[in-house]
């Protein structure tokens, strides 16, 4: 995955792969292998590219190990994963220990409403990878339009759906009108449920 990133962002800022290695002072070779995820570049050479790229490094850092299925492909998410974004927290409420079968977790989010009852009751901590890439019925994180919410990730024939498990919300039918991007996969709860 960090390898279609990295190609990503590059097609994005219009920069080719020979002004990449020349920026980067990378072989073109060892650009070429990255992108096609034969190779996984070192975190200095991730470094190097996003200073070069101008984008962050973290975000990419956390698609480091992670592998896009043909399915997820097929459903665009990669278009969704975001590279130039990092979660912005409005206030802090301490530390939360993180289990230790949960390594992954890079963040602990307060459930704040009760869209995802009974499964997530409103005010308990779900843990999040961040830029994981999600499979059908996963829970995880998004910002759609603006608004950052939990919600499932439900593959259909005809479309992805955002839905709730508390059948008072409605389902939100992505569709290229809508602008959303995948913060991270709840991979567990500070109440031991494991996803």
């Amino acid at each position: 995955m960090i390898g279609e990133m990295i190609s990503r962002v590059r097609n994005d800022k219009n920069v080719i792969k020979a002004e990449l290695a020349k920026r980067t002072n990378i072989n073109i070779g060892h650009i070429t292998h990255i992108e096609k995820e034969e190779r996984n570049p070192s975190h200095r050479a991730l470094k190097t590219i996003c200073r070069a790229l101008e984008v962050p490094y973290q975000p990419l850092m956390y698609t480091y190990d992670k592998v896009f299925t043909d399915e997820q492909i097929q459903n665009k998410m990669p278009e969704h994963i975001s590279y130039n974004k990092v979660l912005a927290v409005s206030s802090l409420d301490s530390f939360i220990e993180c289990p230790f079968d949960l390594p992954s977790a890079c963040l602990a989010v307060k459930v704040s409403d009760n869209s995802m009852e009974p499964r997530l009751e409103k005010d308990i901590y779900v843990f999040v990878e961040f830029n994981s890439p999600l499979d059908n019925k996963d829970i995880g994180i998004f910002e759609c339009d603006g608004k950052v919410i939990i919600r499932r990730y439900i593959v259909r024939k005809d479309a992805i759906v955002l839905r709730a498990d508390n059948k008072d919300f409605s389902d939100i039918v992505l569709s290229e009108k809508i602008n959303y991007n995948i913060i991270g996969k709840v991979i567990g709860t500070n109440t031991g449920l494991i996803f």
